[in-house]
């Protein structure tokens, strides 16, 4: 059994195509997926604001190690990818911004730990 990590996956994209009632289900939504909504988890967290050009989702992801990075943006798009048309929006462009927490350097100020 490979070693897993856990990946943080932020996957963009743009809104393409949307219905009248997207349009209006998103706007009805807003104030729940701005900026204070932002969390990382499986399931996702979706944000956008009320000009519906870009959005954003941020989704953790627990992938073998020797998979890298390809692999655990590849899981986070596919399940933004099934969320979005789940729910009947359009979109187009995704791309993501993966971090490997498990291979992440951090700097403690101060020399503290």
């Amino acid at each position: 059994m490979s070693e897993q990590h856990t990946y943080r996956v932020i996957v963009r994209g743009v809104w393409d195509g949307l219905s009248e009632d997207s349009r209006a289900r998103l706007l009805a939504e807003v104030d729940d997926h701005g900026l204070t909504a932002m969390t990382f988890s499986q399931e996702g967290s979706l944000a956008y604001d009320r000009t519906l050009k870009h959005f954003s989702w941020r989704f953790t992801v627990v992938s073998d190690a020797a998979d890298g990075d390809e692999m655990a943006a590849a899981i986070a798009e596919d399940r933004a990818e099934s969320a979005l048309t789940a729910l009947g929006h359009g979109f187009r462009d995704l791309r993501s911004t993966v971090t490997d927490l498990d291979t992440m350097k951090i700097n403690y100020k101060g020399g503290r730990r």
